[in-house]
């Protein structure tokens, strides 16, 4: 115990220092008249319109909520560069969705042998469309959404080379951010609610166990291959019944030690694109695996248009079965994706998802659509059909969604 203590010792003045260092060096550069500052980001509203009532008390049947990213880049002459973005949203209904995340605040150093990352920074891995499987940096900020797109920022040393024999990333992340998860007056939540508060750690270390991250990724021709092996505190956390200080039944997070292997494939040939996503983890109970992989065939200028449709398919295939917590453990997912290719960068999205298993669908539709250089407005549907008291999507039976967004961007 000791030890840790010393090592937490250790590692925050170094963090501190980081980010004392990474605020104040673009100032001082800016006063010395070198380099290059950009300050862009978007401010948004949002609103949420339900088409059933709610399943809980507490909750509403529509909410509003405003968001703001701004982001700050500077560049030096030399190449190296300092980002910062942070976020913030205010939320109406549900207090747990209104937070603050610094998505980004990251120094870059450039050389002509690799390249130095330090700071909180977002890695994104992956190919496929409906489930990014192999994602293992970052923590999902749940609150956001349910489709497994947002992401925290995450402190993180990387220091990536690259080659002609391919790109060797080593990330060293001395924190753990722990997944947000609804209030209690939150839509698009279980039967119960997710108590953070209570969340335990199988290292002693808590939060400060140390994780580490080894990548190897390359192209060549049509192909785009990564494999990496992760070693740290899971990401996924393990949901424990409990009770809260009232005596309320609650759900506690428990985040385990884990060993991860993952790989991302894609192949692209003609109108063709295929891709595959798998891992294979311990750790977390029994060893397991799991993929999904599929294709994306594009028909172009259809109509004699400049519109290309896109017809897509996947399959998504964990072993734990029911007791993960993905709730597509084994299903097909179907998709046409329509892109205008116009000025206003027009897209459409439209998909479905039947588990092999039981009749239980889900549908979902997002649409975009920028107005002029500033204004961007988003269209966002989730429905689900048949859903049985076993499945994991059960609790969000009344949870039909519309989503609306606009957007505007400096």
């Amino acid at each position: 115990m000791m030890e840790n203590k010393r090592e937490h010792r250790r590692v925050r003045p170094f963090i501190l220092r980081l980010v004392m260092l990474a605020l104040f060096s673009p100032a001082l550069d800016l006063a010395n008249g070198v380099g290059a500052n950009e300050l862009s980001g978007f401010i948004e509203g949002q609103a949420r319109l339900f088409a059933n009532s709610a399943t809980h008390l507490g909750q509403a049947d529509q909410t509003v909520s405003l968001a703001a990213q701004p982001e700050y880049f500077h560049e030096w002459e030399t190449g190296s560069s300092f980002t910062f973005v942070p976020f913030y949203r205010l939320d109406r209904a549900d207090s747990k969705r209104t937070h603050f995340d610094v998505r980004e605040l990251t120094f870059l150093y450039l050389h002509d042998d690799f390249e130095l990352r330090l700071g909180v920074r977002k890695e994104f891995w992956g190919v496929t469309e409906v489930l990014h499987l192999v994602n293992i940096i970052n923590q999902v900020d749940f609150i956001e959404d349910i489709d497994f797109e947002d992401f925290l920022g995450q402190p993180m040393a990387n220091l990536s080379i690259a080659r002609d024999w391919g790109t060797l990333d080593l990330f060293y992340l001395p924190f753990f951010r722990e997944r947000t998860f609804p209030g209690r007056s939150g839509r698009l939540r279980g039967s119960r609610v997710v108590d953070t508060g209570r969340a335990v750690f199988e290292s002693s270390r808590g939060k400060w166990h140390p994780d580490w991250t080894v990548r190897y990724s390359h192209t060549l021709g049509g192909w785009d291959l990564g494999i990496y092996h992760f070693n740290g505190t899971g990401r996924e956390p393990t949901l424990l019944p409990g009770k809260n200080d009232n005596g309320n039944p609650v759900l506690i997070p428990f985040y385990e030690q884990i060993n991860q292997t993952g790989v991302d494939v894609s192949y692209v040939t003609g109108s063709w694109l295929w891709k595959l996503e798998a891992l294979q983890r311990f750790g977390q109970g029994k060893r397991f695996v799991a993929w999904t992989g599929g294709f994306e065939y594009t028909f172009t200028g259809i109509m004699e248009t400049a519109m290309d449709l896109g017809v897509l398919a996947e399959w998504m295939y964990d072993e734990r079965g029911k007791k993960a917590f993905t709730p597509f453990d084994n299903d097909i997912a179907y998709g046409l994706r329509l892109t205008f290719n116009d000025v206003d960068s027009t897209d459409l999205l439209f998909g479905w998802v039947q588990d092999v298993r039981n009749s239980a669908r889900f549908l979902f539709l997002e649409a975009s659509r920028r107005f002029s250089d500033h204004w961007k407005a988003s269209l966002e549907i989730r429905t689900f059909f048949s859903q049985p008291a076993d499945d994991t999507f059960f609790s969000l039976r009344n949870d039909d969604l519309m989503q609306l967004e606009l957007a505007y961007f400096f």
